[in-house]
C-alpha cells in the first residue's frame, strides 16, 4: 500500500496531533509515525484492525491445512498407507475412546 505525504508524520510531530491524526484514520487513512525519518509505528482503525487479525487467523488456519496435506503426500509416497478396513476400524477405535473419556 501506497501512503500520501500527508500520511506519513513524525512522532514528535504526532504527539501534538493525536487527536487530529486518529480523527484522520477513523475516516479511512492510515498513518505511518516516523522516528529518525523511519517508519516506526502505523495507526490504524481499530475496526480495520480487527478484520486484519481474522485474515491472518484464516490464513494460519489454511498454512495448516496445506501443511497437512504435504505430509499425507509424501507420507503416501513413502507407502505409509492404511487400508480402508485399517482406517475405517482406527476411526472406530478413536470414536469410541473419545465417547468412553467423555462420559467421565
Amino acid at each position: 500500500m501506497s501512503f500520501r505525504a500527508r500520511d506519513v508524520v513524525p512522532i514528535s510531530e504526532a504527539r501534538s496531533r493525536l487527536t487530529e491524526l486518529a480523527e484522520d484514520v477513523v475516516a479511512g487513512a492510515e498513518k505511518v509515525l516516523t522516528k529518525n525519518g523511519a517508519a516506526f509505528v502505523a495507526i490504524v482503525d481499530a475496526r480495520k484492525l480487527d478484520y486484519y487479525h481474522d485474515l491472518e487467523k484464516r490464513e494460519r488456519g489454511r498454512l495448516l491445512m496445506l501443511a497437512d496435506a504435504e505430509r499425507g503426500i509424501k507420507d503416501a509416497l513413502e507407502g505409509r498407507v492404511k487400508s480402508e478396513e485399517e482406517f475405517r476400524r482406527s476411526m472406530q477405535e478413536r470414536a469410541e475412546r473419545r465417547r468412553a473419556e467423555s462420559q467421565k
